[in-house]
C-alpha cells in the first residue's frame, strides 16, 4: 500500500476536514492496487441524464485569428459567431490562437513532471488557504464535501504576481511565457464578446481593469478509476472568472451541460477549450450564461488538464453593465468584488451555479 498523506483542506476557514482519518492523495490511491472505490467517492445520481457525443459537430468552433483579421467582413462574422456561443453554448473550441503547438506540448509535460514527483516533494507546496498563492492537494474542497472528487490538483495565482513550482526544472520559465500568451488572446476575445454585446471594443477590458487581471493557473490529474461509472473527477460547476482556457493531454473527459444533456467535448489538435465563466454572466447580466462542466474518468487512463482561470483586477466591483441593464432587464445580481466571489466559490462544495446563485436578486 502507497505511504498515505492527508488530503489538503481547501477551506478558507482553515477547518480540520469533516473525514479527520489519513487518506492518501488520489494518484497514491489509484497506484495502491484498489479495486473498488471507498464510499467517500461513490458520487450518486452521476449518469441521470443523456450524455452527447461533440464528433458530431455540436460544439461551436472560434478561428482566433479572424478575430484578429483586418478584413472587416471576416471579422465581423467570427463577432457573431462568437456572440452565439457564448449564448447558446459557454463554451468554444478556439482554433488559430497563435500559442506554438511545442509551448502547449512541454506545457504538459512539465505539468505531468510535477504530478511524478513524490507526495513528500509535493507536500512542500500544500497551502491551507485559498488566498494562498500555490496550493497542491486533493479533490476540491475536503473540509465540506460529502463526496470526494478523483482529483488531484495545483492551483498558482500567476497574475499579476507570478507565482510557481521550481519544480520541476524548467516548467516555471515556460509557464511564464504561456500565461503571458493566454492573457494576449484574452484580452482579444473580450473585444469581440464586447462587440458581440453591442459595446465598445475595449468595454470589458477597461470596466474590468484587465491589465491588473487575477489569473488563477489549475493543474488536474485524474488518475485510473477502478469504479468510473460511481466516482466523478470533479463535480458539475460554473468557473468563477471571465473566461476559462483549457487543454488535456488527449484523454478526453470534460463534458459540458447544454439544454439537459451532458455533451462530451472532443477538441481538435491544438485547440484550446474555452468556457464562459460566472462574472461574465453577471457583467452581460445574464445574457451569457456561466457554462455548468464536469470531469468524467477512465478505468484505465490518466487524464491531466491545464486551466487557466482569467477574471478582472482582485479588488475589481463587479456588476451588470449599465448598457445592458432597463426597465425591462433589471439588475440580476447583487454587486461585489472578484475577491469576494471568489471566496464565496472557493470555499464552499462544488455544486453548478451554487456561488453565482447566491447573488441573484429576485426579479
Amino acid at each position: 500500500m502507497a505511504a498515505t498523506v492527508t488530503i489538503a483542506s481547501d477551506d478558507f476557514l482553515e477547518q480540520p476536514s469533516i473525514h479527520s482519518t489519513e487518506v492518501t492523495t488520489i494518484k497514491s490511491l489509484s497506484e495502491s492496487g484498489l479495486t473498488s472505490i471507498p464510499p467517500s467517492f461513490a458520487s450518486k445520481n452521476l449518469h441521470y441524464l443523456p450524455v452527447l457525443d461533440s464528433s458530431q459537430g455540436l460544439i461551436p468552433i472560434i478561428d482566433f485569428s479572424l478575430l484578429a483579421s483586418n478584413n472587416s467582413k471576416l471579422r465581423c462574422k467570427a463577432i457573431q459567431d462568437l456572440g452565439h456561443a457564448c449564448e447558446e453554448w459557454g463554451c468554444f473550441l478556439l482554433i488559430n490562437h497563435g500559442i506554438p503547438e511545442s509551448m502547449m506540448n512541454s506545457m504538459m509535460e512539465g505539468v505531468q513532471g510535477f504530478f511524478d514527483l513524490s507526495d513528500e516533494e509535493k507536500k512542500e507546496f500544500q497551502g491551507k488557504h485559498i488566498f494562498d498563492p500555490m496550493r497542491y492537494g486533493s479533490s476540491f474542497n475536503t473540509a465540506v464535501e460529502k463526496v470526494y472528487c478523483w482529483r488531484d490538483f495545483l492551483k498558482v495565482f500567476v497574475h499579476p504576481d507570478f507565482h510557481f513550482p521550481h519544480k520541476p526544472s524548467g516548467l516555471s520559465d515556460t509557464a511564464c511565457e504561456y500565461f503571458k500568451r493566454i492573457r494576449e488572446i484574452i484580452r482579444e476575445l473580450l473585444k469581440g464578446v464586447s462587440e458581440s454585446l453591442g459595446l465598445e471594443p475595449n468595454y470589458i477590458n477597461k470596466a474590468m481593469n484587465m491589465e491588473s487581471s487575477f489569473q488563477v493557473f489549475i493543474a488536474n490529474l485524474y488518475p485510473p478509476c477502478p469504479e468510473p461509472e460511481l466516482a466523478v473527477g470533479i463535480h458539475p460547476h460554473s468557473d468563477h472568472g471571465l473566461l476559462t482556457m483549457l487543454s488535456e493531454n488527449g484523454i478526453n473527459g470534460l463534458q459540458t451541460l447544454h439544454n439537459g444533456n451532458w455533451v462530451k467535448l472532443n477538441p481538435l489538435p491544438n485547440a484550446l477549450m474555452v468556457n464562459t465563466a460566472d462574472l461574465l454572466e453577471i457583467v452581460t447580466n445574464g445574457k451569457y450564461k456561466s457554462n455548468v462542466h464536469r470531469a468524467v474518468l477512465y478505468s484505465n487512463a490518466t487524464r491531466i488538464s491545464i486551466v487557466t482561470a482569467n477574471g478582472p483586477s482582485f479588488d475589481q466591483l463587479i456588476s451588470p453593465a449599465p448598457e445592458l441593464v432597463n426597465e425591462s432587464n433589471p439588475p440580476a445580481y447583487k454587486s461585489l468584488t472578484y475577491r469576494q466571489f471568489y471566496e464565496l466559490h472557493q470555499s464552499n462544495s462544488l455544486d453548478k451555479k451554487s456561488a453565482l446563485d447566491r447573488i441573484r436578486l429576485l426579479t
